[in-house]
């Protein structure tokens, strides 16, 4: 069982993604793929709506093998109501990319419908060490742990081992409110057990990030750690299973 719990469909391109995902199942046995859609870095509302009808769509076509998260920008005023709007379509989380820290008091709303509805918030976390590109509202560890903090019954998702995961990982380690991927991480063979010698195999999900980046550099390191066969299935499907999709394939 492998559930992608970190992939994007590029708006104007989800056609292209769509035959990616098939790519996926077929090769890589990928069992279910949790998707959020982007495009630009600061999205208006307009292009909120059309990112999220285009996951609608999409989950509505692969019931089976899709579950979306909905897209937000927390500087709209309707950012929680669209939410809200998607998760009665039957998205199952809220993503959160580069329009604001995810410590702004404006993703407050976002989280507290979020523990409303008992699902999680992913959170693109990545540490740029040339100051030249960290992006203005780029989330570090360091947000999500204060996010976490304020929130604590708020489940958070920090994406890719924070691209730093000596440096991300700590700030959240002793927060259990918030969970891992190692989605488009860098490829050093050491983040993951790394990342598992911190925080144990029940806090860390798969994911790749793709079509962003190839399926191969995660799915290597899947592979390539040492794991016992619950550590290995906690992270390829359980932990995804529980946390987007209330044990849907551990009930079967």
């Amino acid at each position: 069982m492998l559930i992608d719990a970190h992939t994007h469909m590029i708006h104007p391109y989800e056609e292209t993604y769509k035959q990616n995902m098939e790519l996926a199942r077929c090769r890589f046995g990928v069992d279910h793929v949790i998707v959020s859609n982007l495009q630009s870095l600061y999205p208006d509302e307009a292009e909120i709506q059309t990112l999220n009808d285009a996951t609608y769509q999409y989950m509505q076509e692969r019931p089976d093998f899709v579950s979306g998260l909905c897209t937000l920008n927390p500087r709209h005023e309707n950012a929680a109501q669209e939410l809200e709007r998607r998760l009665d379509q039957g998205f199952v989380g809220a993503k959160l990319w580069v329009a604001t820290h995810c410590d702004d008091p404006l993703v407050d709303p976002i989280a507290r419908v979020c523990i409303d509805r008992n699902v999680p918030v992913l959170i693109h976390t990545f540490y740029k060490s040339h100051p030249g590109m960290q992006l203005p509202y780029e989330s570090l560890g360091e947000n999500v742990a204060n996010l976490a903090r304020r929130f604590p019954e708020l489940k958070l998702v920090m994406a890719h081992l924070g691209a730093s995961a000596f440096r991300e990982l700590p700030t959240v380690a002793s927060l259990p409110n918030v969970w891992v991927d190692f989605s488009g991480s860098l490829c050093h063979a050491d983040t993951l057990p790394y990342a598992l010698g911190l925080l144990g195999s029940k806090r860390i999900l798969f994911g790749t990030d793709g079509p962003l980046v190839a399926f191969h550099p995660s799915i290597g390191q899947l592979l390539d750690a040492e794991l016992t066969e619950e550590e290995r299935e906690d992270i390829s499907w359980r932990n995804a299973d529980r946390l987007y999709l209330g044990g849907r394939y551990e009930k079967i």
